[in-house]
C-alpha cells in the first residue's frame, strides 16, 4: 500500500514539474538588443477612416477663420495623454480614397503622405490665399488594440501617433505571466488587407520588426500558453467529471496490481 502511495505521489509531483514554467519561456530579451536603425526615424502615414485635426493659421487672423470650422475642438485635442475608449472630437475623414474635403480649396489627397508631407501639400494649396500659413496635423483617432494574455486588454488612444509594441503592452498592465511570449501577434490592415507579424518577446530581434512601431489601428493580440489552456478544462461545470475520471483509472490501476 505504501508503494501505490509512493507512486501516486510521483505522478502528482510530475504534473506539478510539468505545469511549470521555465524563466527561458517568460524572461524579455535574452539575447542581444540589434541597433534596429530601419525604426529610428518611423514617421506614421495617413490612411483611409483617419480622422485629421488641422489648424491653420497665420499673419492674418481673421484670413485663417474659413480654414478652421474645428478650431474650438482643436484648441483641447493637441493636449492629451493615453486614454481607453475616448471620443474623438470633429476633423477631416480620410475617404478610402484616401481624400478629404478641405474649406475652400476642396478635394485634398493626403493618403500614404506622412506628416510633414501633408503639411508641405497644404502649405503650396494655402499659399494664393495666405501669406506664410503654417499647419498643424494631427491623427485624432489613432488607436492600438490589446487583447489576449495581458492584465488589462482593451482599445488605447495614442495622442503623440507613436508607440511601440513594448508600450502598448505596458498600457496593457503587462503580460500575465500565463502569456505566450514566444508568439505574440501583430494584426494589421495595409491596402485593405490584412498582415499578419510574430512576435518573439524572448529574443531581441522583433526590436527591427516592421510591428516593433505599432501603426493605427494595429490589434496586439497575446495567446495564452498551454498551462493556462489546460487549466481551463478545471472548470467548475467539469470539474466533477475529470475528478471522477481521475479517481475511476486510479482504482483500475489498483485493481491490475491486485
Amino acid at each position: 500500500m505504501q508503494t501505490k502511495l509512493h507512486a501516486l505521489l510521483l505522478l502528482i509531483m510530475l504534473a506539478v514539474l510539468t505545469g511549470c514554467l521555465s524563466s527561458k519561456k517568460v524572461i524579455y530579451f535574452q539575447n542581444s538588443i540589434p541597433s534596429a536603425e530601419q525604426n529610428k526615424n518611423y514617421t506614421p502615414t495617413i490612411k483611409p477612416d483617419d480622422l485629421l485635426n488641422i489648424l491653420v493659421t497665420s499673419m492674418d487672423a481673421e484670413a485663417s477663420k474659413p480654414f478652421n470650422p474645428f478650431t474650438n475642438a482643436l484648441s483641447s485635442n493637441f493636449i492629451g495623454g493615453y486614454v481607453q475608449g475616448a471620443q474623438s472630437p470633429p476633423g477631416y475623414l480620410v475617404d478610402a480614397a484616401g481624400t478629404i474635403d478641405f474649406p475652400v480649396i476642396g478635394k485634398l489627397t493626403v493618403g500614404g503622405l506622412n506628416r510633414t508631407q501633408a503639411i508641405e501639400l497644404l502649405t503650396e494649396k494655402l499659399k494664393p490665399f495666405l501669406n506664410a500659413p503654417n499647419i498643424q496635423i494631427r491623427i485624432s483617432n489613432y488607436k492600438i488594440t490589446v487583447l489576449g494574455d495581458v492584465k488589462t486588454p482593451g482599445t488605447f488612444n495614442i495622442p503623440n501617433e507613436r508607440i511601440t509594441i513594448l508600450e502598448a503592452i505596458g498600457l496593457a498592465g503587462d503580460l500575465n505571466i500565463t502569456a505566450k511570449r514566444t508568439d505574440i501577434q501583430v494584426i494589421r490592415d495595409k491596402n485593405g488587407q490584412k498582415t499578419n507579424y510574430l512576435i518573439d518577446l524572448t529574443k531581441s530581434d522583433f526590436f527591427a520588426s516592421p510591428a516593433y512601431f505599432l501603426e493605427q489601428n494595429d490589434v496586439v493580440y497575446v495567446k495564452p500558453n498551454k498551462v493556462k489552456i489546460n487549466s481551463g478544462a478545471l472548470n467548475p461545470s467539469n470539474a466533477g467529471i475529470i475528478i471522477s475520471a481521475i479517481s475511476l483509472l486510479i482504482t483500475m490501476a489498483i485493481l491490475i496490481q491486485r
